[in-house]
């Protein structure tokens, strides 16, 4: 497998105007890059190419912002126009019984516009770009998409999970199932699940949860056929997350050897989204293959979903230290145990015994690895390892490794498993060592605790940080568990209500040190809609309903 995806024409000539874009806007605070990769044409390339190259430009080669202005009018459809509101078929304005455990009617009354929004937020890809996909950064998918909101205006694959949670609560199964599909048609074309549905993200994956889905789904509907058609793409994109660029072999301080995952982005350029940030945060180094290897820890970052982190630096807050490729990370692996249980069940479902056999088999030696690698039996969590510097010896040492000590919410991931969370004495150890972490704060669970200004470091919270941790202390079945799960939804139920409140929409992220405050930090504004925060609000509503004399403030 080539490690470097080549880019399309397209794709480079948008990072062109994007640039000039930039030189011409440059002062305008609410510059998003993004926009301009997303501009679907309106003429053949090579058409838009000349009359661009034709602009006026003044002696230092910028454009005016009149005329820059008129040609974007002139050439271009909005960003985002390719996509057209669909108004989904299996939508009711209140789902009969819906979310039966939530009786106060100030929290019932939030809850149906939350569910309301699952409406704004499904699009279909118009007829245009199936006519023109050569006009078009957007993939056509055949199904209604929901979008996780604002700039992010196609759909994305790790968002996908939460956002079907919230549809199942919702009762949208075959707007569930619709998204299914779609991320299905992805292996099918591409080997893999994109990151999202763009020409310029088909480089890298993102966490692999397309199995946990289609899980969700058969829990609440039992379609056999959705599991049947669904195998052959989660065995191939198995084979993806195993193949030679994602792989890491280790032995332990035993000499045993394991086989484990890390994140590694087919890229070696600047993102074409985030093309200007890129290159600038570059420019500190000085050598080609320098800069290229920069830019594949920035790709693969991306596919890890925490864009970005201390999490994935060598000396942070250092932003140029990023070396994700040689982090072996737990929630990664944590991640592909699910899927190789999930492809285990399936194969069981479908009377495919003998797959069923040989995943049972792997996901056995991958928690044994995960483990040995990644348990820490001193802090009682599961910490990313380290690789050395050298990542292309075949075998890394375990005296080459180290783990990486710093509290991460990723620590706490493994416990959303199977095997994890059903070993009652390993929860109560997890449970102990989460309530003392630093982690919990007042509105619900911190990233890190590093504030580095980073959007996946202190003081943000995120949606499936708060779900994978809460729904793995419920499912242990401790009752202490359990309590300390309800402690946190209902600080995040809180803190997303009160946000909603102020501003009348619903957020991306959330500051947990100040219950009622949304989140910031990062290389884009704050972003509405959305997703994956209405999806777990949903999920915990479903899960711990909310009494009728339980008042909702911080």
């Amino acid at each position: 497998m080539d490690d470097v995806k080549p880019s399309i024409p397209l794709v480079s000539f948008l990072e062109r105007l994007q640039q000039t874009a930039f030189n011409t806007f440059n002062n305008h605070s609410d510059f998003d890059p993004k926009t301009y990769v997303d501009l679907p044409l309106k003429f053949p390339l090579s058409v838009t190419d000349h009359a661009f190259q034709n602009l006026p430009k003044s002696s230092t080669g910028s454009v005016s912002v009149h005329d820059l202005n008129r040609f974007i009018q002139t050439y271009f459809e909005g960003a985002g126009d390719d996509l057209v509101y669909f108004d989904p078929e299996d939508f009711v304005p209140v789902p009969k019984d819906f979310l039966p455990k939530v009786k106060n009617p100030e929290v019932r009354a939030w809850a149906i516009k939350v569910h309301s929004l699952w409406r704004n937020l499904s699009r279909k890809v118009s007829s245009e770009v199936k006519t023109h996909p050569e006009f078009h950064t957007l993939l056509p998918v055949i199904d209604s998409v929901v979008i996780p909101g604002s700039r992010f205006r196609e759909v994305y694959y790790w968002d996908s999970y939460w956002v079907i949670r919230g549809l199942l609560a919702s009762k949208m199964y075959k707007t569930a199932k619709g998204i299914v599909n779609n991320l299905i048609s992805f292996i099918e074309e591409y080997g893999f699940v994109l990151n999202g549905a763009r020409a310029y993200y088909t480089n890298r994956s993102q966490p692999p949860l397309l199995s946990a889905m289609i899980y969700e789904i058969y829990h609440r509907t039992g379609d056999v056929e959705l599991v049947k058609r669904s195998l052959p793409a989660l065995l191939k994109e198995h084979e993806f997350w195993n193949s030679d660029i994602h792989k890491v072999t280790v032995s332990d301080a035993q000499g045993c050897t394991h086989t484990l995952n890390r994140y590694y982005a087919r890229w070696n350029k600047p993102r074409p989204e985030s093309s200007i940030m890129d290159k600038a945060s570059a420019s500190k180094f000085t050598s080609v293959s320098e800069k290229q290897q920069f830019y594949r820890e920035l790709a693969s970052a991306a596919e890890s979903g925490w864009d970005f982190s201390t999490r994935w630096m060598r000396h942070p807050p250092n932003f140029t230290t990023l070396s994700t490729t040689s982090v072996i990370p737990v929630d990664l692996n944590a991640f592909i145990l699910g899927m190789e249980l999930n492809i285990a069940f399936f194969a069981n479902v479908t009377g495919d015994h003998s797959i069923a056999k040989h995943f049972q088999q792997i996901s056995d030696v991958r928690k044994e690895a995960i483990n040995s690698v990644f348990w820490n039996a001193n802090m009682k969590q599961w910490l990313d390892s380290w690789l050395s510097n050298n990542t292309h010896e075949k075998v890394h040492n375990w005296d080459t490794l180290h783990q990486n000590q710093n509290v991460f919410a990723s620590n706490f991931v493994p416990l959303w498993m199977k095997p994890f969370y059903s070993d009652a004495s390993l929860v109560g150890n997890v449970l102990k060592s989460l309530k003392t972490s630093g982690l919990l704060r007042a509105a619900g669970i911190a990233t890190s605790l590093s504030d580095s200004g980073q959007q996946w470091d202190f003081p943000n919270g995120w949606a499936p940080l708060q779900h994978m941790l809460v729904e793995g202390l419920v499912k242990s079945g401790l009752e202490e568990a359990r309590s300390l799960a309800e402690e946190i939804a209902i600080r995040w139920i809180t803190t997303n209500y009160i946000v909603y409140k102020k501003t009348d929409v619903m957020h991306e992220k959330f500051d947990v040190e100040h219950c009622g405050e949304f989140g910031g930090g990062g290389e884009y504004v704050p972003q509405t809609g959305f997703g994956w925060s209405n999806g777990v609000v949903l999920a915990f509503l479903e899960e711990f309903g909310w009494p009728e004399d339980r008042k909702i403030e911080c």
